[in-house]
Formats: C-alpha cells, sequence, structure tokens
C-alpha cells in the first residue's frame, strides 16, 4: 500500500495536536494531579497524559483506521497501511505539573520502506503557549520545517565555546550521578547549558535557533521522533548513540557544528566507553 503524501499526514498530525492542547489546557485550568509514576516515584503521569493520548488515538484511527500507533501511557495499536504515528501526549509532563510553560503534544508519522522505517511528517505544539512546529518530507526528498506556518533554521556557525546546548537528566538516579559527571566535563567547554524539561521542545529550539545543540541520555522514540524531524528539516543534524548508563542518547546541533560538538560530547564523557566515562574516574 502506497503511503499518503507526507503533508497530509503533517496535517493530520497537526489537527489531533491542536484538539490534544485544548484538552490539556483544560486539565490544566482544574488544577493538575499525580495519577501514576512510572520509572521512579519523580517520574509522574497525569490524568491529562492519559486523556490526551486518548483523545489523539480516536482521532488518528478514525481518519485513518489501518494505521500503526505507538504512544507512551497506552498499549501499542497494530496496523496494516504501513503507517505508524509516534504520539507523546505531553513531552514535559513535570512541567505541566508545577506550571512551567515548557511542555508540548508531540506526534510524528513513520512509513515503512525498503530500508527501514522513516519518520516522514511530524508536528510539536507547546500547550502552554500554542507555539506550533511542524515538519514533513516533500515529494523529491527535500525537508521543511515551519514555526507558526514559516520557515526556521537553525543558528549561524559559531566556535564551540560560544554555544548554548541543551540538555536534560533521567528520572533515574543512578544514570543522573553519571550524566551530572559529563555535564561537568562538558560545561567549560560551551558557553552555558539549559534543562529546559522538555526534549521535543528542546530539539525544536535547535530548529529555530535559540539552542545551538542537545544532548540527553535516556530518550524514547516517542520524546524526540517529532522534534529531531523539526530539527533536520531546519538544517541540523541528530545522532542516537549508546549513552554511558547504556540508554539512548540523544546528539543535535546544526549540520556545520555537529561533529564538533558530538566530539566533545562524547570526550565529556556522555557515551559508552568514552574516555572520559565513570572507569577513568
Amino acid at each position: 500500500m502506497n503511503p499518503p503524501p507526507a503533508a497530509q499526514l503533517r496535517d493530520l498530525a497537526l489537527e489531533a495536536a491542536r484538539a490534544a492542547v485544548v484538552l490539556v489546557r483544560e486539565h490544566a485550568a482544574l488544577g493538575v494531579g499525580v495519577a501514576a509514576t512510572k520509572s521512579s516515584e519523580v517520574d509522574v503521569v497525569t490524568e491529562a497524559d492519559r486523556a490526551s493520548e486518548a483523545l489523539v488515538r480516536s482521532l488518528l484511527l478514525e481518519r485513518r483506521p489501518d494505521d500503526a500507533v505507538l504512544g507512551e501511557e497506552g498499549d501499542d495499536v497494530a496496523g496494516t497501511s504501513g503507517v505508524r504515528w509516534v504520539v507523546d501526549p505531553i513531552d514535559g509532563t513535570v512541567n505541566f505539573l508545577y506550571g512551567l510553560p515548557q511542555y508540548a503534544v508531540s506526534i510524528a508519522a513513520e512509513v515503512a520502506g525498503p530500508d527501514g522505517t522513516e519518520v516522514v511528517a511530524g508536528v510539536v505544539v507547546n500547550a502552554a503557549t500554542g507555539t506550533e512546529y511542524a515538519a514533513h518530507v516533500a515529494d523529491d526528498g527535500t525537508a521543511v520545517a515551519t514555526r507558526d506556518g514559516s520557515p526556521i533554521a537553525v543558528a549561524g556557525p559559531t566556535p564551540l565555546a560560544r554555544r548554548l546546548v541543551g540538555t536534560g537528566f533521567s528520572y533515574d538516579s543512578g544514570l543522573r550521578e553519571l550524566q551530572a559527571r559529563a555535564l561537568v566535563r562538558l560545561l567549560p567547554r560551551v558557553r552555558d547549558v539549559r534543562r529546559l524539561g522538555s526534549c521535543a521542545l528542546d530539539l525544536c529550539h535547535v530548529a529555530e535557533g535559540s539552542l545551538d545543540g542537545y544532548v540527553e541520555e535516556g530518550v524514547h522514540l516517542w520524546d524526540h521522533a517529532a522534534g529531531a524531524l523539526v530539527a533536520r528539516a531546519a538544517g541540523a543534524r541528530t545522532a542516537l548513540l549508546t549513552g554511558v548508563g547504556g540508554r539512548d542518547l540523544m546528539v543535535c546541533a546544526p549540520a556545520h557544528g555537529f561533529d564538533e560538538l558530538l566530539a566533545a560530547v562524547v570526550d565529556a564523557g556522555y557515551a559508552a566507553g568514552s574516555a572520559a566515562g565513570p572507569a577513568a574516574g
């Protein structure tokens, strides 16, 4: 079965994300409470997470009932169309819990091909501010990234010492310690770091030029599928490595400065087997 145009998938994702944002805001107005925890007592789930994902699933499968869905909070849904939706109903749940305006609905569309799956469309909508990031792969293979409908691009070349880098930390205390050690080594080599609390939005900030890079271990596909496409479409490169804690390590930066940041990240000890890892002190 031939997949639909990526722009069509992007538009459907944006429609579903907008509906979910309305629901998330309604929950916020009524007061946010913890419904459950996941990997640790500080890794929380709210009723809004569950309701947002249920709404997105319902809207997507109403329009495209043969598609597959992978969501953070619900069971995987198998499909037969060759399209799989990857959904994070609220990326940045702790920010949402505390009322910090950095949390988003993230939806990506993967398409199966001869060389595996490819993310061809993605949207990230900041539920607190309404800012909409979107990207899709056009028919000619080029990618287009927008913020609120206008094209965006990564920041221009700048020395590593003047780059502002986004990061994040695991909810696992042991992995946090490893991340902190690596951060101590990286921090003197860059302008500064920011921990904003949403992988999807951090990747979009690289796309729009408000961050010069991003590194975090412990990310999941639903965290980065849409945001990474937005970043790449805006001129960034991304890489998924194995981190020092054995989990996925996402590195993202403008293509023109990617190799230098990646080398600094590895040298700092973020990646498994790097010289500055815990075995080296």
